[in-house]
């Protein structure tokens, strides 16, 4: 899934103007209860303004708290005006990005701001690729590495009639081994479908209903 797949698109997101001022910004955030606002120039994104930087920016200033906040615009304070996305990124290559910031923009190729993707919204996703909120029961198993293995796995759950929530693989240390955790429903016939994958040479770590 592409970042465009997940980001909230303009028409849905706060935003702030440059020339309002840092009080103004601060409303926004809090009224709004979010961690940042993109601040563009019409359309053009020039960066990121947050409550942190914000405060940050007013304990270096010398002025009182008040002249401070109606006197400095919100374009003063930006962050991240060159860390953005263009929409084509994989959606999972963002989380290390979002790991301690609360959003990033998305822009075209000439900077026009078209949305933003959330650290929530990745870890939402994230979320549901592992089936999270569904009731089922985990598997977690290894597999040698070798091909048509997951096609074998997906044989096996097709002639027990599972169905699958969700599939992970992981890479283990041992290049010659891979991990793979898999979400079903749960159903009566658990013992004899693991059973069967052990018979086909899937390594059973642990099974887990939730």
């Amino acid at each position: 899934m592409f970042v465009k797949n997940i980001m909230i698109p303009k028409h849905e997101c706060y935003t702030a103007q440059d020339n309002i001022t840092l009080k103004d910004a601060l409303d926004m955030l809090e009224n709004h209860q979010i961690d940042g606002l993109p601040v563009l120039h019409g359309d053009q994104y020039l960066g990121v303004a947050t409550r942190y930087k914000i405060y940050e920016n007013y304990f270096l200033s010398n002025k009182q708290k008040e002249e401070y906040l109606t006197s400095t615009f919100v374009k003063d304070v930006v962050t991240h005006q060159d860390k953005f996305l263009q929409g084509e990124e994989l959606f999972e290559k963002t989380l290390i990005d979002l790991k301690d910031f609360p959003l990033l923009a998305v822009v075209d190729s000439t900077k026009k701001f078209l949305g933003v993707v959330t650290r929530s919204d990745v870890i939402s996703s994230f979320e549901s690729a592992f089936g999270v909120n569904r009731p089922g029961v985990r598997i977690a198993f290894t597999s040698v590495e070798t091909e048509g293995r997951i096609a074998r796995l997906s044989e096996i759950a097709h002639h027990f009639h599972e169905h699958i929530i969700s599939l992970v693989t992981f890479d283990e240390t041992d290049k010659l081994v891979r991990r793979i955790v898999m979400k079903i429903e749960k159903k009566d016939n658990i013992d004899r479908f693991t059973k069967k994958l052990e018979e086909h040479g899937f390594r059973i770590l642990s099974i887990q209903e939730d």
